[in-house]
């Protein structure tokens, strides 16, 4: 099969659209499938990723997060296209470049997919673009409608574009390394660097970008108010200086983008992990601390409930309440009788996912998009 993907985020961004994405072009190319990755033009990114080409779209950054990259088609996408020949167009997370996905679709006689990753309408509100909502949400409802098959990353976004008019939704499975990350990584000197020279105290991990609608800032009531607890914020955005204002005199190290087998180590090095965020379709950061052998607090709202099992491999707290996040982090650090039974239960929940059963459902979705179209 030929598949030319539309994405608004690839390397060297790092985001849980990119982790999915790497992962299922690494299976497909296994699967002995061809392929095109459509992806805005970021510095000195790579031309290339596990064999399979690049094209690289100019962009501009967006003003509010310019680590994010606006890509506007233009012609030599579709030359790019046309040498390919490819049988089937998959969107992911489609916005700005992906618009030109219905186009080519429909000029080239092929089906398309799209595939719905992040609530920008709920992260516009966070950068007081209100008024960008609606306009949002008929974008995205006008977009999707176009494809012949749309996927969904858990059961809640599913349900929501529902509500919101999409049609032909299926829901594409979570994944996992689970062999990379592993709760076998700790590292002494990870811990001492983590919690600035405090290996002894509890650890709390925050993994994702530094931007306000991940809501971050809750967590410093934590700090306040339960003794002997650390935090490592991993990862970097728009928010961090502010961030970094805000925390400034507590027991909070900054650690920036880590990747690979450091940010492997640091998740196993921690005690627990931390995701106060509302406004997730999936939280692929929240897997991989089950993967490390971390029981996950998290905010009940949204997918949360599809990733952690409140009791068993974490505990899910009220978002709109102080004292659920305060309560649930006490109870947390306070036994650890506790959090090594959730440890070993959020390992086991992880190595039940796997990215080779993700893509086979995946590419089950593009023969039915090849079969009906």
């Amino acid at each position: 099969m030929r598949i030319a993907f539309f994405s608004e985020t690839f390397l060297p961004a790092t985001d849980g659209v990119v982790t999915r994405l790497r992962h299922t072009i690494q299976e497909l190319v296994a699967m002995g499938d061809q392929m095109l990755v459509i992806a805005p033009k970021y510095g000195e990114g790579p031309g290339s990723y596990e064999g399979v080409p690049i094209h690289r779209v100019s962009s501009v950054p967006f003003p509010p997060y310019p680590q994010i990259k606006l890509a506007p088609v233009n012609p030599g996408v579709g030359l790019a296209l046309r040498r390919f020949e490819p049988d089937l167009i998959h969107a992911v997370n489609p916005f700005v470049l992906g618009w030109g996905a219905p186009y080519f679709s429909r000029n080239l006689d092929v089906p398309l997919v799209a595939s719905y990753h992040t609530n920008v309408a709920a992260y516009a509100r966070f950068y007081k673009l209100d008024f960008f909502d609606r306009v949002t949400r008929w974008h995205t409802r006008r977009l999707h409608n176009r494809a012949v098959v749309n996927l969904c990353t858990s059961e809640a976004t599913l349900r929501y574009l529902r509500q919101e008019g999409i049609e032909r939704l299926h829901l594409w499975p979570q994944g996992v390394d689970a062999t990379h990350f592993h709760p076998d990584r700790f590292s002494k000197d990870w811990r001492v660097r983590l919690t600035k020279g405090h290996p002894g105290e509890r650890l709390l991990l925050y993994v994702g970008r530094l931007s306000h609608e991940k809501d971050i800032g809750r967590l410093r009531s934590v700090l306040d108010q339960v003794p002997g607890v650390r935090l490592a914020l991993v990862g970097d955005g728009p928010a961090r200086r502010d961030l970094e204002a805000e925390f400034a005199g507590t027991p909070t190290v900054f650690t920036g983008v880590l990747q690979g087998d450091e940010l492997a180590t640091a998740f196993a090095s921690a005690d627990a992990f931390v995701f106060p965020s509302t406004t997730e379709t999936l939280g692929m950061a929240m897997i991989e601390a089950l993967a490390s052998g971390l029981p996950v607090l998290a905010a009940r709202t949204g997918a949360t409930g599809e990733v952690v099992t409140h009791g068993h491999t974490g505990l899910l707290y009220d978002p709109s309440s102080e004292a659920s996040l305060v309560a649930a982090v006490e109870k947390l650090v306070s036994d650890d009788g506790l959090r090594a039974r959730m440890g070993k239960s959020a390992r086991a929940s992880a190595e039940r996912r796997d990215w080779r059963s993700s893509t086979q459902t995946l590419r089950g979705y593009y023969e039915k998009a090849l079969g009906e179209a």
